[in-house]
């Protein structure tokens, strides 16, 4: 059903939500959530061995091809998504009420944890979503050789699916669509999967530290 090309793009993904579903799952078997966090550094160690494992074939990724401007606007996107996404948190924004990730152990911060979690959202994250939403999903919706097709000619529908999809994949479900609009609009102007990946790296680093700053661990 699927090619080489598409699975190296969907095992990552796999591998980080198979994550997710196994937290869940020992939860609600009676496993306490802090007893759990652990579990995000060999999350992230996982879907970086896959994405390693895999990294010849990306080879859109290969070479940094952003300019200055290019670069700069992606930066000013991820800052700006930052924003909407810490202001796009009415009730009926959100699904669900999550318990995020307290990293408070014996009433101090655990430093290494946070130091794990930040670099694992802004490092690892970004480059397996974005090629996983962007580079496959967006382009796969219009083409089965999707890895032949110009980011500039995802067609309107393709680009209304794959964003309303981000966004419920997220619990903030309006911030998530609007962030999925933002990088999908750049990889498609830009014609660049790096400049989403920064946007987004830009977007969840400087989440993680206004989640420290102010303690809002349900963000995480």
């Amino acid at each position: 059903m699927f090619s080489r090309a598409a699975w190296v793009r969907i095992l990552p993904f796999l591998v980080y939500i198979f994550f997710i579903i196994a937290v869940d799952l020992l939860a609600r078997l009676g496993i306490e959530l802090q007893a759990l966090r652990w579990i995000y550094a060999l999350k992230i160690g996982a879907v970086l061995a896959t994405l390693a494992w895999f990294w010849r074939d990306y080879t859109e990724l290969h070479r940094w091809d952003l300019g200055m401007p290019a670069t700069a606007v992606a930066v000013v996107t991820g800052v700006v998504v930052l924003v909407l996404w810490v202001s796009l948190n009415a009730s009926w924004m959100v699904i669900g009420a999550p318990d995020g990730f307290n990293p408070i152990t014996g009433g101090r911060i655990d430093w290494l944890m946070v130091a794990v979690r930040i670099a694992g959202a802004a490092l690892v994250v970004p480059v397996m979503e974005e090629l996983f939403w962007r580079s496959f999903l967006m382009r796969w919706i219009d083409s089965d050789r999707f890895q032949l097709l110009d980011p500039a000619q995802i067609s309107l529908k393709s680009f209304v699916i794959g964003v309303v999809l981000f966004g419920f994949e997220h619990n903030l479900w309006l911030a998530g669509m609007v962030a999925g609009a933002a990088y999908s609009l750049l990889y498609m102007k830009q014609r660049s999967l790096w400049s989403s990946i920064l946007a987004h790296a830009v977007t969840n680093g400087l989440l993680g530290v206004w989640i420290v700053r102010t303690g809002n661990w349900t963000y995480w």
